[in-house]
């Protein structure tokens, strides 16, 4: 199951992400989910894990286990690289073994202190604060972006934690409309307006998070996981299924694209089998209330500063 891009490309709607995946699982995680049957892969620069997807990727392709075409390869720009867009996307595309990106996005909407092609740093300043660059706009980086295309380096480009007034900004100023904005998005933050704001004008929305982070965000950010909610757990009893697959099947109906991430088989396994049931209508209501407004990705923690204040 895929939704068409506004660039023609289709994009399948449920995806693996290997954010915080550690370099020596990625090999049978990714041969793994291709077997399953997953076909979409959310990397970036920040994961320091390319080199390793790329190995895989190259080995499940030398094998014919998969050809490149069926595959939907994503990664993204990180904050220090704003000012050399083109280097970092073809350092990108080295250490993925790749001739080009499905899709390529900025990672936050910030310009940071250059630390060096692909290093992905964060620098921050005497007082533990993140070096932010005032010398490179949004716009100029998005035209850099725009330039990926025209190269051929990169087949759509998109956006990702952009608020709706960035998002306005940058179809305002874009001769190529972003295709994607990839943010976080659960039941726990719904974040309708800006869904519907950019699905109303033509850009797909990405879930990161789709889950509520899981175990993971409540570790590092102390965030609640809306794995637990009774109204989820209810509805998985009715349903026959885990409370993950009603979240993920929630997000499918919302018309966002998700992409869980786990290296476990089992639930490599359980987030792909969303497809053969149905959330009702009073079900996906049920579920729009449970939102609590509740941001469990808070990069806050190692900049120093909330960009989101």
């Amino acid at each position: 199951m895929s939704v068409t891009l506004n660039s023609g490309f289709k994009m399948p709607v449920v995806g693996l992400g290997v954010w915080r995946m550690e370099a020596k699982e990625i090999r049978d995680l990714i041969i793994n989910s291709i077997n399953i049957g997953y076909r979409h892969f959310d990397c970036a620069a920040d994961y320091k894990n390319e080199s390793e997807v790329g190995e895989a990727l190259a080995e499940a392709l030398s094998t014919g286990l998969v050809k490149r075409e069926d595959l939907f390869i994503t990664t993204k720009l990180w904050n220090s690289d704003h000012g050399h867009v083109v280097e970092a996307c073809k350092d990108s595309l080295k250490k993925l073994q790749l001739d080009y990106l499905d899709l390529y996005l900025v990672h936050f909407p910030v310009a940071t202190k250059h630390t060096g092609v692909g290093a992905t740093g964060s620098a921050l300043d005497e007082d533990g604060v993140l070096e932010i660059d005032t010398t490179v706009s949004l716009e100029t980086t998005w035209h850099a972006m725009e330039d990926l295309v025209s190269m051929g380096l990169v087949r759509s480009i998109g956006i990702s934690n952009y608020d709706i007034f960035l998002t306005r900004d940058c179809l305002a100023y874009s001769k190529v409309k972003p295709a994607v904005n990839q943010i976080e998005t659960h039941p726990y933050f719904q974040r309708d307006c800006l869904v519907k704001f950019c699905q109303k004008h033509g850009i797909c929305v990405t879930a990161h998070t789709p889950l509520g982070g899981g175990a993971g965000n409540v570790e590092w950010f102390s965030s609640v996981s809306a794995l637990d909610d009774p109204v989820l757990k209810n509805l998985a009893e009715k349903y026959k299924k885990t409370v993950a697959q009603v979240v993920l099947r929630w997000g499918i109906q919302r018309n966002t694209v998700v992409i869980p991430k786990t290296s476990k088989l089992d639930r490599l396994k359980e987030n792909f089998q969303v497809f053969d049931f149905e959330l009702s209508k009073e079900d996906m209501n049920l579920i729009n209330k449970v939102d609590r407004k509740q941001r469990t990705n808070q990069p806050a923690k190692f900049w120093g500063i909330d960009l989101y204040a």
